[in-house]
């Protein structure tokens, strides 16, 4: 195990032995059933991608309900508990052209009509530190569950969280399973082994920084920053100034599996990408502007292939939408608006609109060997560029028998230059409707 991760796990495990300056969450424990809490979203999902310039389109549109099952904990000095979470779902339409990670497909290429997945997990908590091994849905920046789709990613391992210093909270974990959102099999992926740490740590309440670090076996090691302040201003508006970074190292045994890199086989790949970002907000108006950028000799590549367990999720940067704008030494700049339509007399409504454009991307072709390995990418062009033009709706119903059933629309115009086209997402216009409907149990 590397020494940061040897490190954070000591504090972890010293955290949870001496004294909490603050009140142990142990210790308000009710009970197994009596904190006990079940609920399952019904979602129906419909994704479509109208591909340009001969490119087969893709769609998809689906049912599904995501079940969640989760005792409390038991009383005393160490609490136990358990649950499950998994998702029962069957297509609709024929979805004869589906491929765009909604809908599991046989070997033959045709898509399941009805499928079901998911798992269960043991907890136990030692005053504020619990530790959780089984099923789960990650949310960390470089190990994060892909939830975009009609159903979740799931990772199986053992995740450790704890918040015995105030304003500290710390994680740690290991996982060796991954399931796609639209994989059968829960090692879908055949993750062999991902161990992340890191933490977050609240100085007041106008900054925060955040460390995590990921170590994928035999493909790569991942490493992300991020600060955040916010400055109050008159009239109840605010400025908010955030940072965030990766920098990643890929194994050797990964390198064939990058769709962006530049140079030999045998090289060893890099890659670092940043971002910045204003964000002023007054009333109902938010306004952002991020400038994005990439540096090493691949462009943030989630590692393509087996065995990287990423769903495409862990990008936690503001220049993300359909594209992630993290072509091979690209730059990008993006501004935002959003509008709650809740201040003009309509709560749980609210519009996203967003353009980002991309340049300076280095493009690249393969070499291969005579066995059609391939040996070398060399560069083909160093001004290639792409841009996006985003929408979004989304309304939340505020009260009645369907209090938070949501409606989501989503839209993303995305075109790149024709030297892009062939390494990228290529032209494409998508749309992405999510009807959720949340009921809880207990």
């Amino acid at each position: 195990m590397p020494k940061a991760q040897k490190l954070i796990l000591a504090v972890l495990i010293n955290a949870a032995l001496i004294s909490s300056t603050y009140a142990s969450e142990q210790s308000e424990a009710k009970g197994f059933v009596e904190d006990a809490n079940g609920d399952v979203l019904f979602r129906t999902g419909y994704l479509t991608r109208d591909k340009k310039n001969g490119v087969d389109d893709t769609s998809s549109y689906a049912q599904t309900a995501m079940v969640k099952l989760d005792s409390g904990f038991t009383q005393g000095v160490v609490g136990f508990g358990a649950g499950i979470i998994g998702d029962a779902s069957f297509k609709l339409g024929s979805n004869n052209n589906a491929g765009n990670g909604m809908i599991p497909k046989h070997p033959d290429g045709s898509a399941y009509d009805h499928w079901a997945r998911g798992g269960g997990f043991v907890k136990a908590r030692i005053s504020n530190t619990t530790v959780t091994y089984g099923t789960q849905i990650l949310d960390l920046p470089v190990l994060a569950s892909n939830t975009v789709r009609l159903v979740p990613e799931y990772f199986e391992g053992v995740l450790a969280n704890s918040r015995e210093i105030e304003s500290l909270e710390v994680t740690v974990g290991k996982f060796t399973k991954n399931q796609y959102s639209d994989q059968i099999k829960s090692d879908g992926n055949q993750l062999d082994r991902a161990v992340v740490w890191g933490a977050k740590y609240k100085v007041n309440d106008q900054l925060n920084t955040a460390y995590y670090g990921t170590d994928i076996k035999d493909r790569l090691e991942r490493h992300y920053a991020n600060v955040n302040y916010k400055q109050a201003l008159a009239n109840n508006s605010s400025l908010t100034y955030d940072f965030s970074g990766y920098h990643t190292d890929w194994d050797r045994q990964a390198n064939n599996s990058l769709y962006s890199y530049i140079g030999s086989a045998n090289d060893e790949y890099q890659n670092s990408i940043w971002a910045v970002s204003t964000t002023y907000n007054t009333g109902p108006h938010t306004v952002m502007f991020a400038y994005q950028q990439n540096s090493g000799n691949a462009g943030y590549d989630y590692g393509l292939g087996q065995g990287v367990g990423d769903g495409h999720q862990s990008i936690y940067l503001p220049n993300s939408y359909l594209s992630d704008f993290i072509g091979n030494g690209e730059k990008s700049a993006q501004l935002q608006y959003n509008l709650d339509f809740g201040s003009f007399g309509v709560p749980g409504l609210s519009w996203t609109t967003a353009f980002v454009y991309g340049w300076d991307i280095n493009t690249n072709t393969a070499v291969q060997d005579a066995n059609k390995n391939v040996i070398a990418r060399v560069r083909t062009a160093d001004n290639a560029t792409e841009r996006e033009f985003f929408n979004q709706v989304k309304y939340t119903m505020q009260s009645g028998f369907a209090k938070d059933a949501s409606l989501r629309v989503r839209h993303s115009y995305y075109r790149a230059s024709d030297a892009y086209q062939d390494g990228y997402i290529g032209d494409t216009n998508e749309w992405r409707i999510w009807l959720d409907i949340p009921v809880k149990f207990f």
